[in-house]
């Protein structure tokens, strides 16, 4: 599969990049798998809808401007369908049959802006909990590569 995770900030913790590293490893047996990051805004102390709703749109900004056109972009977003293991790895397979890159986007502390879920071709759900953005990447990957290991016919844990 040609993917990339698009996201927004850089990974604080090194068990979080550690984790992204050794997933991005698994994957790569599997087709391009890459990680885009994007830099998070600076949201000030106290801040009012107002000014979140800024720094949402700036880092959406930022975000849209690594979309190419014919991209395929899954939004990763809480109000959204959450497909089990078996599922997600028909969904995947679905998206590799058409060669087009697909972009999971992560948005940052705040969320995903309103201009980045209307470019969303689809959008994909994990839970109901909200998760760090940086958990999210590990987490991301990790059931992306047991959805190609699901395709490829190998023993993965249900």
């Amino acid at each position: 599969m040609n993917a990339a995770v698009l996201c927004v900030g850089k990974l604080r913790e090194s068990w979080q990049r550690e984790g992204c590293a050794e997933y991005l490893k698994r994957l790569s047996r599997y087709g391009r798998y890459e990680v885009i990051q994007v830099d998070d805004r600076p949201e000030p102390e106290n801040a009012s809808p107002a000014q979140i709703r800024q720094v949402m749109e700036r880092e959406g900004q930022a975000l849209l401007k690594q979309i190419r056109p014919g991209d395929r972009v899954v939004a990763l977003c809480i109000r959204a369908d959450a497909p089990d293991s078996l599922r997600l790895a028909e969904q995947v397979r679905r998206w590799q049959g058409d060669g087009r890159r697909t972009l999971f986007v992560i948005g940052g502390s705040n969320g995903l802006s309103d201009a980045v879920l209307a470019r969303a071709d689809e959008r994909l759900s994990f839970s109901n909990l909200t998760f760090p953005h940086g958990l999210m990447r590990v987490i991301l990957l990790e059931q992306l590569y047991r959805a190609e290991r699901i395709n490829a016919g190998e023993k993965y844990h249900k």
